[in-house]
């Protein structure tokens, strides 16, 4: 993809009534979703500017998700690498992950719009597990869409889900990953429309959903940016680094750096399912984005070891943000994260999702090459722990003994 130079227009801001990011972006749905999309917009602009609805979320996440989390010094992992690591502790909400931080918005706003039940499509499951939990919290039926290879993969998740009280229907067409289950949630929302709410997990889609997703993300940047100045004497990182598949968790935290330009920001994908950096613009589950395609156009699969990132796209504002120059799009692949995983472990005590790892993964390497300097602050968004994903380590790890 080429890069321009950024220009003077907001960065992040309201994509408008096309929901376009420069070229990317807009609404490519049936004919028999476009109201659906339509009064989505309305109703989520409508509630956006309401005190009390944003109020209302605030307590949410506040009182039940646990918000904010803090920002982590890393201290023996600093010292290893010659440079200043700052965690965004997304881990710490309930459910593990940052997913909750928009289905409790989309939740909400589905309620005020009558809507009785929420489908969604998953992964790795926590977008699934943080819908389910959501439709508990407010009385709501609840459907996941799930890929047949990653119910196996995260076994635990599917369970949760059960738990909760949520459906967990598993897809076997495809690849029986993520993309083949936002097949599926698009196909069952088309027939249940009048009823039901797609709570779609990313940063992707048709508009509203890339923009109104990193708005109720947004919450991680905001917090991040006061954080990081209070501890970095006003002052923000050198570098801002999230793991990126549809992207919500980087365009979150991203949405609170992005206007000033002292701050690098950096997102990695799976080097199995790099969108921006081996992708060309097409057009994918509503939204025309950076995709991975052959010369005519076929979609091709993802391959990651983390199933919240093995997905051929990536977010349409992320690939304007690319484009800009003003994100940076680079890829960690499946042994670097494993390690990734293994250090932050025995040197923090913390265990990273497989998603997250790619961050740290990407940062180590970085450090390694001397892209970044000995001395830098850098924060890194810890969108999930690896709870789920630990005993998929320990079967990669008995293998290669």
């Amino acid at each position: 993809m080429t890069t321009k130079t950024p220009t003077s227009q907001a960065i992040m801001g309201d994509p408008g009534p096309t929901g376009r990011f420069g070229e990317f972006g807009g609404r490519y749905v049936p004919e028999s979703l476009v109201p659906a999309c339509i009064e989505l917009e309305a109703a989520f602009r409508d509630a956006w500017t309401d005190p009390a609805f944003r109020s209302e979320l605030d307590a949410v996440l506040r009182d039940y998700g646990g918000r904010p989390t803090p920002v982590t010094e890393c201290g023996r992992l600093s010292e290893q690498l010659g440079i200043r690591v700052l965690l965004k502790r997304e881990d710490l909400t309930h459910t593990g992950s940052h997913k909750l931080n928009n289905v409790v918005g989309q939740g909400l706003l589905a309620r005020r719009m009558g809507k009785r039940k929420l489908i969604a499509e998953t992964g790795a499951g926590q977008h699934g597990v943080a819908t389910a939990t959501a439709a508990a919290l407010f009385g709501m039926e609840c459907i996941v869409y799930m890929g047949e290879v990653d119910t196996q993969r995260q076994e635990l998740n599917v369970f949760r889900m059960e738990l909760l009280g949520a459906t967990v229907v598993p897809v076997t067409s495809g690849s029986r990953t993520l993309k083949d289950a936002v097949n599926e949630a698009l196909r069952a929302w088309v027939a249940s429309v009048e009823d039901t709410h797609y709570c779609l997990g990313s940063v992707m889609g048709p508009h509203p959903y890339p923009w109104m997703v990193r708005e109720f993300q947004r919450v991680i940047g905001d917090e991040a940016r006061a954080q990081c100045r209070e501890l970095l004497g006003g002052a923000d990182p050198d570098f801002v680094v999230a793991c990126a598949g549809g992207g919500s968790n980087a365009a979150g935290v991203f949405a609170g750096f992005a206007d000033d330009t002292s701050s690098g920001l950096v997102a990695v994908e799976a080097a199995g399912g790099a969108a921006v950096t081996t992708g060309i613009p097409g057009v994918l589950h509503g939204m025309h984005s950076a995709l991975i395609q052959d010369e005519a156009g076929q979609i091709l699969e993802a391959e990651s070891i983390s199933a919240g990132l093995d997905y051929p796209g990536i977010g349409p504002e992320h690939a304007h943000l690319a484009e800009l120059g003003r994100a940076r799009y680079v890829s960690a692949g499946d042994d670097e994260v494993i390690e990734a995983f293994r250090l932050l472990a025995r040197t923090e005590g913390i265990l990273p999702a497989l998603e997250s790892a790619h961050a740290l993964a990407w940062v180590t390497a970085a450090t390694g090459r001397g892209e970044i300097a000995q001395g830098s602050t850098v924060l890194i968004n810890l969108s999930g722990r690896g709870d789920k994903d630990v005993a998929q380590v320990r079967e990669i790890l008995r293998g290669r003994s």
